[in-house]
């Protein structure tokens, strides 16, 4: 399979700003990433950091916010993180909250079957 790009808009929740990406579809990667650039552009702050291991073994702390992103029409809020230039990753956490998989035949997103409770009814009587 070759590599899986989608067009996206992402913006800043509270600024409303926005703009039109294009994304590599990385199910390596657990959050979207995104430049610090960009982001700041967007108006977006910092909500916290989180460490990260690199493909190399690496491991980096990189600060994290909250974007909005929409794909094939589909919405969400979800993290993101402050990334490198030229970092344009969708990461499996947002392809999740989007109801999104990658299909690695097509080598295109499909939708997710999503699942909404556990097998056993009675694990949900808490009292």
């Amino acid at each position: 399979m070759g590599y899986v790009k989608v067009n996206a808009r992402v913006w800043c929740i509270e600024s409303g700003i926005a703009r039109e990406v294009t994304l590599l579809a990385d199910t390596g990667a657990i959050y979207t990433v995104l430049p610090r650039s960009l982001l700041e552009e967007l108006g977006v702050k910092p909500i916290g950091k989180r460490r990260f291991r690199l493909a190399d073994g690496r491991v980096v702390e990189r600060e994290i916010g909250l974007i909005g992103i929409e794909i094939g029409g589909q919405a969400v809020h979800t993290i993101t993180v402050f990334g490198d230039e030229g970092i344009y990753l969708l990461g499996v956490v947002t392809l999740k909250e989007l109801g999104l998989q990658v299909d690695p035949v097509s080598g295109e997103l499909k939708p997710l079957e999503l699942l909404l409770m556990v097998l056993v009814p009675e694990a949900y009587n808490l009292n």
